[in-house]
């Protein structure tokens, strides 16, 4: 139901700093500015749907995006959904099912290497380097983890 054109688009959520997600979209072609979203989802099977606590708005104050915190992500099918209206009538929901982490809509900006440490000896013109793998929602193998080393001289 909902007139052709007015479900949103280009749905992508990002995960940040472990367990907070921005979800954003683009409004449909053939919205107005009257035109409002609601975002709900679902984590997993085994919880319920709850809609947005904390919008991003657009200059017109249509929900363009959601903020979430305390996110937990362990490969789970989690169900979104964005309805709304315009003029009081329905637009087109948008629905998907995905299994976070592995479909191309859920995207983990990573933290840095934890505790580097270098270590530089004079004689031996050597320096060893250590760290820690980056904290990730879901990755649990720090052989997944690839490296790379930029060394200036200053």
């Amino acid at each position: 139901a909902g007139m052709n054109g007015t479900a949103i688009e280009n749905f992508v959520c990002v995960i940040f700093n472990v367990s907070f997600m921005n979800c954003t979209w683009h409004v449909g072609r053939t919205t107005t500015e009257d035109t409002q979203y609601f975002l709900y989802w679902r984590p997993s099977k085994k919880e319920d749907v709850t809609e947005c606590q904390n919008y991003v708005k657009d200059n017109c104050g249509r929900h363009t995006g959601c903020r979430f915190q305390n996110v937990t992500i362990e490969n789970k099918n989690a169900y979104f959904l964005v309805n709304g209206s315009r003029s009081g009538q329905n637009i087109q929901p948008y629905e998907e099912n995905i299994l976070l982490i592995s479909d191309y809509i859920i995207v983990e900006k990573l933290t840095p290497p934890l505790n580097v440490t270098v270590n530089c000896t004079e004689a031996s013109h050597r320096c060893s380097i250590w760290w820690q793998p980056p904290r990730t929602s879901h990755v649990k193998k720090s052989s997944c983890f690839k490296y790379e080393i930029v060394i200036e001289n200053k």
